[in-house]
C-alpha cells in the first residue's frame, strides 16, 4: 500500500499521467452531473420555518438540537423530497462538516499540487459510481446536495462531492490503508442477557478530528417504500454506519483490511442503508449484501429481533460469507472471523494484530460478566484496558475505548430502543430513543421538547473525574495531541 501511494504520487508528477488524469477529468466534468437522476421529478421549494427554541421544520419534517448536544432530525416521503428536506434542515452542519473534511485532507496531503491531482483521481476512479447505487439513493443524495449548492465549487459540483463523500469510508482503504476506522461491536442474547433481550453494541472509531464528532445527528427516516429506521450520522450523509429499523433489525459496519481495488463499487454505507430500509430479518439482509459489489473488504454485523440472533456477513472481492456465532454472544472488530478468517492482505500486520487483541478483550469482558444489560454493554464500550486488564497507552488500538469514537451506541433490538452516546466520546450520557414512540411523536412536533426518554438515560462515566481522563482531555484542548498521529501509532498516545 505504501509503495502504491509513492508510485501514484510520483507518477502524478510525470507529464503522461498528468495529461491522462486531466483529460479524463475534463471529459468527466463535461457530463451533466446528476443527469438522469431526477428526470421528470419536481424539486420541492418548501422553505425551513422556525417553530420555537431550537426546533425547525419543513412540512411535517423536523430538526432540533437536544439539550444533550445531539441533533435530532425526522424526514419522510419520496427519495428526492427526503434529500431536499434533510439538506435544507441540516445545511449549517453540512457546511461545517465539509470544512472539516477539507482541513483533514490538507493534513494528510499537505502538498497543494498533490491534493489537486488526488481530487481528480478520485473523481476519475469513481466516474461510474452512479451505476452501482440504486436510483432511490442517488435522488436522495442529489436532494441533499441542493443544500450546499454554490459552495466550495473549487472542489467540484455539489452533487458529485456529496456522492463521493459517501465513499470516504472506502477510499480510506485505498490511500495506504490509513486506519481511519478501527471499530468494535458485539451482541448478547438469551442466557448472556439479563432480561433475555437481544442487545447489540458498537463503537464507531472513525477519526478525522474531534470537531467532526461534535455535531452528531440522530436521524429518523420514514421512506415512502421500505421500513422506517433510525441512524447515527452527520450532515450530508445518506448512508448508514450504525442504525436500527422498526422491525428491530440493526446493522453496523466494520472495515476489514483491503488491497487496492481495480474499480469502483457501491459505497458500503449505502449497502448498510439498503439493508436497514429493506430487510426485516437476517436472510433478507444477507441477500442484499450478496447482490451488491463493493470495492473494499467489509464486515456487516446484523442483529435481528425476528430471528433473535446476530450474524456476521463478510465480503471480500466476489466472495460473501455469513457466520452465525454458536454462543449467546457475538463479537467482532476489524478482521475476518468466519470462513474468510486469515485471508486479509496482510494477516500479520499491526492493524490486524491490534484488532485481534481488541476482540480478545471484548470476549474476556463478555465471559466475565456472564449476563449483560444495556448499562453493562456501555461499560464494555467504555473499557480502556488491554487484554487481561493490562494498562495500555490512551489511544491504543488494543483498547476497546480509544478516546476518539465518533459515536457509541447500544441497541435493544427486542424492545427497539437505541441508546446513543453524547460527548466527550463514549464517556458522556447515553440518551435513549424508543423508536416506536419517536416515530409517533416527532413528525409535526409543535413544541421544542426532548424526544428521548429521560428515565432510560444511562449516566455519564465517573471515569471523567480521574487524572488519566483529565490528562487526555487537556492534551486535546491545548493542542499537544495531534489528530494526525493517533491512527498511525499502535502503542497509543504518550500523554
Amino acid at each position: 500500500m505504501k509503495l502504491l501511494r509513492r508510485i501514484f504520487f510520483f507518477s502524478m508528477l510525470t507529464i503522461p499521467l498528468a495529461v491522462m488524469v486531466l483529460f479524463s477529468f475534463s471529459a468527466y466534468s463535461s457530463r451533466s452531473f446528476g443527469s438522469g437522476v431526477i428526470d421528470g421529478l419536481e424539486i420541492p421549494d418548501d422553505k425551513v420555518f422556525h417553530i420555537e427554541g431550537g426546533l425547525h421544520g419543513i412540512r411535517d419534517n423536523r430538526f432540533r438540537r437536544s439539550d444533550s448536544g445531539l441533533f435530532e432530525m425526522f424526514v419522510q416521503g419520496a427519495p428526492l423530497e427526503r434529500g431536499v428536506f434533510a439538506g435544507r434542515l441540516s445545511r449549517d452542519l453540512m457546511i461545517r462538516q465539509e470544512q472539516i473534511f477539507i482541513e483533514m485532507m490538507k493534513r494528510f496531503v499537505r502538498n497543494r499540487l498533490y491534493r489537486f491531482f488526488l481530487k481528480n483521481f478520485i473523481y476519475m476512479f469513481n466516474r461510474s459510481i452512479q451505476d452501482h447505487i440504486p436510483q432511490e439513493f442517488l435522488q436522495e443524495i442529489y436532494g441533499i446536495s441542493r443544500g450546499v449548492e454554490g459552495l466550495n465549487n473549487e472542489l467540484g459540483n455539489a452533487y458529485m462531492r456529496i456522492l463521493n463523500y459517501h465513499a470516504a469510508h472506502d477510499i480510506g482503504h485505498m490511500l495506504e490503508n490509513m486506519n481511519l476506522v478501527g471499530c468494535t461491536a458485539f451482541s448478547v442474547k438469551g442466557d448472556a442477557s439479563i432480561n433475555g433481550d437481544l442487545i447489540t453494541a458498537r463503537n464507531f472509531d472513525f477519526y478525522i478530528g474531534d470537531r467532526f464528532a461534535e455535531e452528531k445527528i440522530v436521524s429518523f427516516i420514514k421512506p415512502d417504500n421500505g421500513i422506517p429506521f433510525m441512524k447515527i450520522t452527520w450532515g450530508g450523509m445518506t448512508g448508514v454506519i450504525s442504525g436500527m429499523n422498526l422491525e428491530g433489525l440493526s446493522v453496523v459496519i466494520n472495515a476489514a483490511e483491503s488491497g487496492v481495488p481495480n474499480s469502483t463499487g457501491t459505497p458500503v454505507s449505502l449497502v448498510a442503508r439498503e439493508i436497514l430500509q429493506y430487510a426485516g430479518n437476517i436472510k433478507e439482509a444477507y441477500k442484499i449484501a450478496l447482490e451488491r459489489e463493493l470495492f473494499v473488504n467489509q464486515i456487516f454485523f446484523v442483529s435481528s429481533a425476528s430471528d433473535n440472533k446476530s450474524a456476521i456477513i463478510e465480503k471480500k472481492g466476489d466472495t460473501t460469507e455469513i457466520f452465525y456465532p454458536r454462543d449467546d454472544y457475538a463479537a467482532l472488530t476489524n478482521h475476518f472471523v468466519g470462513k474468510l478468517k486469515g485471508s486479509e492482505v496482510q494477516p500479520d500486520s499491526d492493524p490486524v494484530m491490534n484488532s485481534k487483541g481488541r476482540l480478545k478483550r471484548v470476549k474476556e469482558l463478555l465471559e466475565s460478566a456472564e449476563k449483560i444489560d444495556e448499562k453493562g454493554a456501555v461499560a464494555i464500550l467504555r473499557d480502556t484496558k488491554g487484554v487481561g486488564g493490562t494498562d495500555v497507552e490512551p489511544g491504543s488500538e488494543l483498547a476497546i475505548n480509544q478516546y476518539l469514537a465518533h459515536h457509541s451506541v447500544v441497541f435493544n433490538n427486542t424492545l427497539k430502543i437505541a441508546y446513543v452516546s453524547t460527548s466527550p466520546w463514549q464517556f458522556g450520557e447515553f440518551k435513549a430513543y424508543e423508536l416506536e414512540k419517536v416515530f409517533n411523536d416527532f413528525p409535526g412536533l409543535d413544541e421544542d421538547r426532548e424526544i428521548s426518554t429521560h428515565e432510560l438515560t444511562i449516566e455519564a462515566d465517573s471515569f471523567m473525574e480521574t487524572d488519566q481522563f483529565q490528562k487526555v482531555k487537556k492534551s486535546r484542548d491545548d493542542g499537544t495531541f495531534k489528530p494526525d498521529d493517533i491512527r498511525f501509532r499502535k502503542d497509543g498516545l504518550n500523554i
